[in-house]
């Protein structure tokens, strides 16, 4: 039986993963994109971390759920991992990784606007209001203020408009997701499956996009080939293992914490490994950004503790 102190270093050290590992990835993407077409990235990234989870669930003993429920799971996964981190992937080529993941950052506002059964809570919240309102200023203050990565001015803007797509298509597979009851099944066995999909669906989109005519292991750096097998490893499996055992023992809101530090890791570790630059002005933004992710959280974050069950 493990003892209480144990037990707490468990929940710290899955806190540091979802902190940590989660904000890191943008670096990673980075690093990846060295070599690798975006699409193509994706879908080794994906598919062989959702095999890996599949074996692991299946070594636990997990059911492999119907046809119904692996088609659900599969278009949510699809929506939500290749619209969301293979279009955070794609525009990685022209904004920088700490910029990306500042503008990701918006993505908790997503969620209100597009979970309409929670609207009626969400408005009339002043806090929640004010928290929108805060965070979109300083979506836009971020964005007036951001110097684009060297030959890629032309491409900024649509790298952009892409990131908040991309947030979007998260939010909105993942509101899919819930509408399927996979209560009977382990998270981690459901993941696997989404994950795989959404490495499926990434080669389609290398194969319209002509990436896979122009791809050669022969061009993959030593850097490329890193940063794949860390999205493999800690952004795809630790992380997201820790997550998802962190969200059955402590309250959601608390676990969404996550969002804050993500986005100062990212623009921590693109400083510091990626030479990428910062003005006083996107750092308020960034602040502004995070400001209003909080107070449209506050009402869920009341009497929320770290180690109490």
């Amino acid at each position: 039986m493990q003892s209480n102190s144990e037990s707490q270093w468990k929940v710290i050290l899955a806190f540091v993963a979802i902190y940590v590992i989660w904000g890191t990835t943008y670096i990673g993407i980075a690093f990846g994109l060295d070599g690798f077409p975006p699409f193509i990235f994706c879908t080794f990234r994906f598919f062989t971390a959702g095999l890996l989870l599949f074996l692991y669930a299946r070594s636990k003993n997990s059911r492999v759920p119907p046809r119904k429920i692996m088609f659900s799971s599969s278009v949510s996964g699809t929506i939500a991992l290749v619209g969301g981190s293979g279009l955070v992937t794609w525009a990685e080529q022209y904004v920088g990784p700490g910029h990306a993941a500042t503008i990701i950052a918006a993505e908790p506002f997503m969620f209100i606007l597009f979970e309409r059964s929670m609207w009626r809570y969400y408005f009339s919240q002043k806090t929640v209001i004010a928290g929108l309102l805060l965070g979109f200023a300083g979506l836009l203050l971020f964005s007036s203020a951001s110097v684009p990565k060297a030959g890629a001015q032309e491409m900024q803007l649509a790298g952009n408009l892409v990131l908040i797509l991309s947030a979007l298509l998260w939010v909105l597979g993942s509101l899919y997701g819930k509408k399927t009851n996979t209560e009977a099944y382990s998270n981690t066995m459901i993941t696997s499956i989404q994950l795989m999909a959404a490495g499926i669906f990434s080669a389609f989109l290398a194969l319209i996009t002509g990436e896979w005519e122009r791809f050669s292991f022969s061009g993959i750096s030593t850097a490329s080939w890193s940063g794949l097998v860390y999205m493999i490893t800690m952004g795809s499996m630790v992380a997201f293992l820790a997550f998802t055992w962190l969200m059955t023992i402590r309250p959601p809101a608390l676990v969404s914490t996550h969002t804050y530090v993500n986005p100062v890791v990212a623009v921590f570790t693109g400083w510091l490994l990626a030479g990428e630059n910062f003005s006083c002005m996107q750092i308020t933004g960034l602040v502004v950004i995070l400001l209003g992710v909080l107070l449209t959280k506050f009402p869920e974050y009341r009497n929320v503790r770290l180690f109490s069950k």
